[in-house]
């Protein structure tokens, strides 16, 4: 059917397609598009179909198609600038439409398409007979190879037919045969069954024997299992009580052995000192020497009283680092805060360690600093420096207690200095044998470092 929108005659815009457009017809015309699409400028592309202008010619009509049908169908430019480039790829069909005479040789999905771009008066009845053709064609075709396969399945029937009536024939074959097969079996298995019946009383007769022998056997086991466990335990308590001993023994004796030696070392020490400090002759002694008298170029009393120190002379404490084997126990908040109290706490462990360091480098004693681990707001990662021993207190402990416990810990007679202001340090300390010092000398002593 044609309608016409007053168009004038051989008008063939005008004309108006009333029912959708054959798929081939359209399938047709969107390949029509694609061709002559790449040809186009981006300005000369309607603005939906512009994101495509890259496209290849397939990807386009496979991604495009929708768009560019539904452009050609509103835009009447772009029919007309895929018309011309249709002009020139296939003359001689377009050239028969402007005509009126398609020819009669062109696939009628071709006319069609090409009739549906250019729009030639008469193009309505062309789609529509191509788009009844096409149907026509497709029907044919389908009838066809409905027919074909009609056959074919005619031909697997009777096929199926023959193999069926083999099969039948093998399987009556086969079911008479297992029918004498059955029967010979059934007389066997009524034989099995009695022996089985028989076995069975032998079994269970068997079974009841060996449970009492099982049932004697658990409770030797779990005899001796007791026994064991009983030999184990005191062996394990034997073992412990050993252990304890001979750890107690070895812990004894090396405390022992490693205080004693301290001390011995102390002694060696503070002899050769003593030796070097009075510069004995290695003659003996005469009897002139006995006289006390002031020989030229010795020290007088009053020289000897001149040289004597303050107490809170620094010099005083290099006297004490000088002597054997000296330990000195540094009291390390309270020194640091008597010193630089401004400083946050890891600052002032960090000055003085690195003090000390130095300081146990320049007299050559065994230097321990001592911190209160309740100061500490988490676990501190600390290279000690060379020469110096850091101890913290451990939780409910403080820096004094550990302090008086290291004090404790050497042999007697052994010289132990003490740096801390704290008097209750200082006086426990001072009772255990050691020499309390006072953290403002230290830090004097520090200073000229």
């Amino acid at each position: 059917m044609v309608e016409t929108t007053g168009g004038g005659p051989g008008d063939g815009a005008a004309e108006v397609l009333d029912r959708p457009l054959p798929d081939g017809v359209r399938r047709r015309v969107v390949q029509i598009v694609s061709d002559g699409f790449g040809s186009l400028t981006v300005g000369e592309l309607p603005a939906q179909l512009r994101q495509y202008a890259r496209f290849a010619p397939n990807r386009r009509a496979k991604f495009a198609g929708n768009a560019m049908a539904a452009a050609l169908e509103t835009d009447p430019l772009f029919r007309q600038r895929i018309g011309e480039k249709l002009r020139e790829t296939q003359p001689e069909l377009t050239g028969a439409l402007d005509s009126g005479s398609p020819p009669p040789a062109a696939d009628p999905l071709d006319v069609a398409a090409a009739a549906y771009v250019l729009r030639p008066l008469g193009w309505v009845k062309l789609v529509t007979a191509a788009g009844e053709e096409a149907q026509r064609a497709d029907a044919e075709r389908a009838d066809e190879e409905n027919r074909a396969e009609l056959e074919r399945l005619r031909a697997e029937l009777d096929r199926a037919r023959d193999h069926t009536r083999a099969e039948t024939e093998r399987l009556r074959t086969e079911l008479e045969s297992a029918k004498k097969e059955a029967e010979s079996l059934h007389r066997k298995l009524r034989a099995a069954l009695s022996d089985v019946k028989r076995g069975e009383a032998a079994l269970r007769k068997a079974h009841g024997e060996i449970e009492a022998v099982r049932a004697e056997g658990q409770a030797q086991v779990s005899a001796a299992e007791s026994e064991t466990r009983r030999l184990k335990a005191r062996l394990g308590e034997t073992e412990a009580a050993l252990e304890a001993t001979r750890r107690a023994a070895r812990e004894g004796r090396s405390v022992e052995d490693m205080r004693v030696r301290l001390l011995l070392d102390t002694l060696l020490d503070a002899t050769q000192g003593l030796r070097r400090e009075l510069a004995l002759p290695p003659v003996s002694v005469r009897p002139a020497e006995t006289v006390d008298a002031v020989e030229p170029g010795r020290m007088s009393p009053k020289d000897i009283a001149a040289r004597a120190l303050s107490e809170h002379d620094p010099q005083v404490l290099d006297q004490l680092l000088a002597l054997p084997q000296a330990h000195l126990v540094v009291d390390g908040y309270n020194v640091t805060k008597t010193g630089y109290p401004q400083m946050p706490l890891e600052k002032q462990r960090l000055r003085l360690l690195g003090q000390l360091s130095q300081l146990a480098a320049q007299s050559g004693a065994e230097v321990t600093c001592v911190f209160d681990g309740a100061e500490l707001a988490a676990p501190v990662l600390l290279a000690p420096p060379r020469g110096v021993r850091v101890l913290f207190s451990k939780p409910g402990v403080t820096a004094d207690e550990l302090i008086r416990q290291l004090v404790r810990a050497e042999p007697p007679g052994r010289p132990v200095i003490v740096a801390s202001t704290d008097r209750e340090v200082a006086d426990g300390v001072a009772r255990a044998g050691a020499r309390p010092v006072a953290s403002a000398m230290l830090l004097k002593r520090l200073s000229r470092s």
